[in-house]
């Protein structure tokens, strides 16, 4: 990744230069037509939020990366979205002579953010979910007690007898 002292949308853009910065540049530009959509620098990037992050824009050395967060369900639009790490992330990987039409990053932007219109923060998605007890399980963990309570109480005993032998 570039390094930058960027700490605003405009500074991470002036940071760049040559391709990078062309790109960053077209992309930044077609994804701000989408109003609902709030720019930040967050973790060393642009993001773009709606209910949660929608998308980012990232320059590297070598590349620009345009992810979304929920972009599995966006192969349709664009095909050379990969799919990676947690979340439905998916990202289209640019390199010097490659791009994305303005058009296609458009409906890729309001695709995104409407997904999380309709399906919340995608990070939401991605926490674990605490299994509901069976009844199997449910048995166990009151067998489970119920052999502790019956230890601590046998201790107990064994405790106070000791105690009065030694009297």
């Amino acid at each position: 990744m570039m390094k930058t002292t960027a700490t605003t949308p405009d500074e991470y853009v002036e940071c760049l230069g040559g391709w990078q910065r062309d790109t960053v540049e077209r992309l930044r530009k077609a994804v701000r037509t989408d109003r609902r959509l709030e720019e930040a620098l967050k973790w060393g990037h642009l993001v773009y939020l709606f209910e949660g992050p929608v998308l980012l824009i990232r320059a590297e050395e070598t590349r620009v990366l345009f992810g979304f967060w929920r972009g599995k369900r966006l192969l349709e639009i664009e095909s050379r979205l990969v799919p990676s790490g947690k979340y439905e992330m998916a990202t289209v990987e640019l390199r010097e002579g490659d791009s994305v039409t303005t058009t296609t990053a458009k409906k890729l932007a309001k695709a995104a953010a409407d997904l999380n219109g309709e399906l919340g923060d995608p990070r939401d998605a991605a926490k674990p979910v605490k299994k509901a007890k069976t009844a199997k399980t449910a048995k166990k963990t009151k067998l489970a007690k119920k052999a502790k309570t019956t230890t601590k109480a046998q201790s107990a005993k064994k405790v106070t007898a000791t105690k009065k032998a030694n009297r």
